[in-house]
């Protein structure tokens, strides 16, 4: 049988558990059969209706967290893109025979993302299983003395059962409290230590820089423009550090440091990558850092180039023509025991022509080879190659990152030739 012949949404209204899907503004899309029984609403009380309206919290309850335990959870998937298991959650229902009255009702979560064809979250898949039943049973049915004892234990162990749950919520939600300080901590260090916008020099370049979404995403993506020695010549540089916050920012500072004070005084780019090769070997969390740089000859242009096994620069020409600069790629740095000379390459220009240097954040996508985003990437820079940098800036961003933004960090620079 071929998914051809499958009825995928019989399947989903025969699930034998309760699912419904949601929109990202967190509207019911869908519910199956199940959903619809064990809820004790009809399809088109739900379908087209947000969530919280349908199941607001039990106002005669003021300690009732069960609409805020879950909107955060499902925020954190349209967020991360990634699955998320809820503690139990006390949620009550208000009958639907007797409105204004409510009932006490126990559930286990999992929300899930269902990702587009550009990686973004267009639904959100539901699953809920009631344990309310189980919650309420005492153990058994004795007689006598006997029963009495068995209901009292099932009071103790499902108070016990509830209480850590809640415990567990409220632990998890102060974890996500302290990286979310560690994200922001991250950011200023990073924002503090990337050059700032500017233009080098008389030249035209625009620069960006997108963290990743989510409390846990903060990485090591740089960027660097320097003037040169000697001509009418800059550096631009761009690189990646492996993992995650204040560790990552850290590490991403010192590489980018040494290699903007190594490509002043370098003879090309494959020498200040030795250099920053070198370097990087005495840095703890450098290993398998990623770095490209180029230097920009304006009175002969020409463009030296070295990589440190770094997603190629591109160089769209003032024809449109699109070049990858690929010819002089390396293993990362840091990557070899012993140090070795980097290769170089070099490319020639006419005037109009626009270079950009990138990070992955910008090109990878879940399910797809990395080629389709960078070849993405060379044509939105070639339909767009007339704008000014900072308007090119902005429309390559639009097209290429998700809507909820990407779950990697992004940088780009962009120089006018």
């Amino acid at each position: 049988m071929n998914d051809t012949a499958i009825d995928y949404a019989a399947v989903f209204q025969a699930l034998p558990g309760m699912v419904a899907l949601l929109t990202p503004g967190l509207v019911y899309a869908d519910a199956n059969e199940e959903f619809l029984r064990v809820a004790g609403r009809k399809r088109e009380q739900m379908i087209g209706r947000h969530l919280f309206e349908v199941f607001p919290d039990n106002p005669n309850d003021e300690g009732a967290t069960g609409m805020r335990n879950l909107e955060a959870s499902l925020r954190r998937v349209l967020a991360t893109g990634e699955r998320d298991a809820m503690a139990l959650q006390r949620y009550d229902v208000e009958s639907v025979e007797r409105p204004g009255e409510w009932e006490e009702r126990y559930w286990s979560p999992v929300n899930a993302p269902v990702h587009g064809p550009d990686g973004s979250v267009v639904l959100l898949v539901h699953r809920v299983e009631e344990v309310t039943e189980l919650i309420r049973a005492r153990g058994g049915r004795g007689a006598g003395g006997h029963g009495s004892q068995i209901d009292s234990r099932g009071r103790v162990l499902e108070a016990e059962l509830y209480t850590r749950a809640r415990e567990l919520q409220e632990l998890n939600e102060r974890l996500r409290r302290a990286h979310a300080r560690e994200r922001e901590v991250a950011l200023a260090l990073q924002e503090a230590m990337l050059p700032a916008r500017r233009q080098v020099g008389h030249h035209r370049a625009a620069v960006r820089y997108r963290p990743a979404v989510g409390a846990l995403n903060v990485c090591g993506d740089w960027y660097d423009l320097v003037d040169l020695v000697g001509g009418n010549r800059i550096g631009v540089s761009v690189g990646d550090v492996v993992g995650h916050g204040l560790e990552a920012a850290g590490v991403m500072g010192q590489l980018r440091s040494a290699l903007s004070a190594a490509s002043r005084v370098a003879a090309g780019p494959a020498e200040a990558l030795n250099v920053l090769g070198r370097y990087a070997h005495v840095v703890d969390g450098a290993e398998s850092a990623t770095a490209v740089t180029t230097f920009i000859d304006f009175d002969h242009h020409t463009i030296t180039y070295s990589s440190a096994g770094h997603p190629p620069p591109v160089l769209v020409h003032a024809d449109g023509r699109v070049e990858f600069l690929d010819q002089a790629t390396d293993p990362p740095l840091d990557a070899r025991p012993t140090p070795a000379p980097r290769p170089e390459a070099c490319t020639s220009y006419d005037d109009g022509a626009t270079l950009a240097l990138y990070t992955d954040g910008l090109v990878e996508r879940r399910r797809e080879d990395i080629d389709t985003g960078v070849n993405r990437l060379a044509d939105a820079l070639a339909r767009h190659r007339d704008a000014d940098p900072e308007t090119l800036a902005d429309a390559v961003l639009l097209e290429l990152l998700p809507p909820g933004g990407a779950t990697d960090d992004t940088a780009l620079v962009v120089v006018r030739l």
